[in-house]
């Protein structure tokens, strides 16, 4: 993945809040986001390191398979401050995002919005933006305490994608798959396909039910094929100067993408990370051919309405 060296980058649309008085160490009050409405969507969309977490919470004994919150956290920022300073001076180019992978997340999060307001606009809707929260450690947000080890994550109740840039060395080293810049780029976009989904009302339908037609399992996979189909426009969407953002996506890039998807199956993580057997009914995000196939299904078409994963059978 290339980026047009000359286009303008908007860090408005990230919050940094490292080195703002975060601590590392575990969530606080017990518990951590899931679930729906005002929770943090799948435990962060991806949500890896939360699914393993309840995959031997529940296989080894523990409750029922929902992934409740102690409640929401007055506020969003808490005990955290936001300092962009730094971000704006390095990274106001594409050729910054070439050259630095914290300036790659921020042209990623501008080139997805420019798509989703440009095609929700088409199809008489409107886009509101969502920052992403650069954090380190833990961060206070609506939704509750939010952790790295929860993976990247979408908080409807304050409409922000929350990251700890460290997941992506979590995908190489953990999950054994990749953290090539598109890879990081298609991480991105299914947490911002969470947000479309909660600005279309999707969100709402959804339960904390698991399962393998679950509706938590249809709304990651719709947020997966809704990655795909961002990454179908990306290298013709023209951000707020005018000039296309990203120049080149490769077939190897694609195939980057793809290995993470099949990575983070909740088969693939039951087995090879918790070291059990496959069980269905503990699905909360879809199987790794099935994250596959709806990433592919998104970026094949490039049309939102393949995505719809709620009125068919065919999961894949």
């Amino acid at each position: 993945m290339k980026f047009n060296p000359n286009a303008r980058l908007d860090t408005s649309q990230v919050q940094d809040r490292r080195g703002g008085g975060s601590s590392r160490g575990g969530l606080s009050g017990g518990g951590f986001p899931g679930g729906r409405g005002g929770l943090a969507v799948g435990g962060g969309g991806l949500g890896l390191l939360v699914l393993v977490a309840v995959v031997l919470f529940n296989m080894l004994g523990g409750g029922g398979g929902s992934t409740g919150s102690t409640g929401l956290l007055e506020g969003a920022s808490g005990n955290a401050t936001v300092d962009n300073g730094q971000l704006a001076q390095q990274c106001q180019t594409g050729a910054d995002a070439n050259a630095n992978a914290d300036c790659t997340a921020v042209a990623v999060i501008n080139s997805v919005q420019d798509y989703w307001a440009d095609a929700l606009a088409a199809s008489g809707g409107t886009y509101q933006e969502a920052d992403t929260v650069f954090y380190t450690g833990s961060t206070r947000t609506a939704c509750g305490q939010g952790s790295a080890g929860m993976g990247p994550f979408y908080c409807p109740a304050d409409q922000l994608v929350y990251i700890d840039l460290s997941f992506w060395k979590d995908l190489r080293t953990t999950f054994g798959a990749n953290d090539a810049p598109f890879t990081q780029a298609y991480v991105l976009a299914h947490e911002y396909g969470h947000h479309v989904q909660n600005l279309l009302g999707t969100s709402s339908r959804v339960g904390s039910a698991t399962g393998a037609t679950s509706g938590s399992v249809r709304l990651e996979l719709q947020a997966d094929c809704y990655a795909g189909v961002w990454a179908n426009h990306a290298t013709t969407v023209p951000g707020a100067d005018g000039q296309v953002l990203i120049t080149e996506i490769t077939d190897a890039d694609l195939a980057n993408a793809v290995q993470t998807a099949g990575a983070i199956g909740d088969d693939y993580i039951q087995t090879n990370l918790a070291g059990q057997r496959v069980d269905p009914s503990q699905f909360s995000h879809g199987t790794s051919a099935q994250r596959q196939k709806w990433l592919l299904a998104g970026y094949r078409s490039g049309d939102p309405a393949v995505c719809n994963t709620f009125d068919t059978n065919d999961l894949g």
